[in-house]
């Protein structure tokens, strides 16, 4: 299930969200929202997975852009992972190791939040690889990570390589938060 058009935002909005983390050594920047489309798409009082309900935006110098998505896991077990809101640190990388493609990897620490089990933090040696990577059609294909909507990944992926690229960066935080 996705919403009709793409998310929207007022970029000026978008930086005061951003705005309560210390991002400032970073021109380029990801801010997930999720619950986005929450009063206008399944169920308004609580938080759906394995729909695209969710929002991404590349706040940069140069581009302001906004994608559907998905910041849920697609089912509910014990033991499948929710990113809890905060900021992470990703780069470029490969994921899926049966199929690699180019995505946003995990790198550094997350908190997850665990069906069943509480909250839990990742340790050094062991990342979550909690990514951001395309979703699927029929699923949002997550079992914890952050995906965007198939049409739209290859826009996200290559104006967020460009952006790191004009920028110097090599690292782009995720700022997650809640609507």
């Amino acid at each position: 299930m996705i919403p009709a058009s793409k998310p929207k935002l007022l970029q000026k909005d978008a930086e005061k969200l951003i705005g309560q983390f210390n991002l400032a050594a970073y021109p380029v920047r990801l801010l997930g929202i999720r619950g986005y489309y929450k009063q206008t798409m399944g169920n308004p009082v609580t938080n759906d997975r394995g729909v695209y309900d969710d929002a991404i935006f590349i706040l940069s110098p140069e581009l302001f852009a906004g994608y559907n998505a998905n910041t849920d896991p697609s089912v509910t077990r014990d033991g499948v992972a929710v990113l809890k809101p905060g900021v992470y640190l990703y780069k470029i990388g490969m994921h899926n190791m049966k199929n690699p493609y180019e995505a946003l990897r995990q790198y550094g620490r997350v908190t997850v939040i665990r069906d069943g089990q509480g909250e839990y933090t990742d340790t050094a040696g062991s990342p979550f690889y909690i990514d951001i990577h395309k979703g699927g059609y029929t699923t949002t294909s997550s079992l914890g990570c952050q995906t965007v909507y198939p049409t739209q990944w290859l826009s996200f992926l290559y104006a967020v390589k460009d952006q790191l690229k004009r920028n110097g960066q090599k690292i782009i935080p995720y700022a997650l938060i809640e609507q």
